[in-house]
């Protein structure tokens, strides 16, 4: 249910189903800029199913000593990420349908350099809803919570791996998934489990 026009989301690294549904449903979007970076949450993180289970990939940031502000969390170097990630994805969906339709549209974000973490979450952003062919409204906060004066429902603690807000809005409708028949249906991971698993068909499930 939106009892608003806008949404205020905080940015995602390859974020989860129900924050593309957001972005598909809502007018217009804002995207958090300048709230303080938290760990563990998909500033820098995502969730794919994997062989046992889900994993986990986290983007390791170096923090600024005058900031701590997630606009200034720059992406580090630090244990050949990038290559980690790539393989993690290779693994957990080479045998999926669309992994090989997709595959070239991903690999640059595990070949370039960006080195703002906000930036970096930005180009996969678009990059996401170019292959969903959603076509959002998305805004940048010039303050901490600045909506430009529009009432906005604010999904920046809705949205998050742990204790998550309630959300009326969203219901995780089941999808095919590689091991589901192992481990079951695993609802709300990255939008990178459904674009692998639905394809063009992605968009039916936002």
């Amino acid at each position: 249910m939106n009892y608003y026009n806008s949404a205020l989301l905080s940015t995602t690294y390859f974020g989860p189903v129900q924050w593309y549904q957001k972005l598909h449903r809502y007018k217009e979007v804002w995207m958090e800029g300048h709230d303080s970076f938290i760990k563990q949450t998909y500033r820098n993180r995502c969730v794919i199913a994997a062989t046992h289970g889900t994993q986990t990939l986290t983007v390791p940031v170096v923090h600024d000593a005058s900031s701590a502000l997630t606009r200034d969390m720059r992406i580090s170097d630090h244990g050949k990420w990038r290559h980690l990630h790539w393989h993690a994805l290779c693994s957990a969906y080479g045998e999926s349908p669309f992994f090989e339709f997709y595959a070239d549209d991903l690999a640059p974000f595990f070949e370039r350099r960006w080195e703002f973490l906000i930036d970096f979450n930005e180009a996969i952003m678009w990059k996401m809803c170019e292959l969903l062919d959603i076509h959002p409204i998305v805004r940048l906060t010039e303050n901490y919570g600045d909506t430009g004066g529009a009432e906005a429902d604010d999904f920046r603690d809705a949205i998050r791996p742990k204790h998550p807000l309630p959300d009326p809005g969203f219901a995780p409708k089941p999808y095919y998934q590689v091991f589901a028949q192992r481990n079951g249906f695993q609802p709300n991971l990255s939008i990178l489990d459904l674009l692998m698993n639905e394809g063009n068909e992605s968009i039916f499930y936002l």
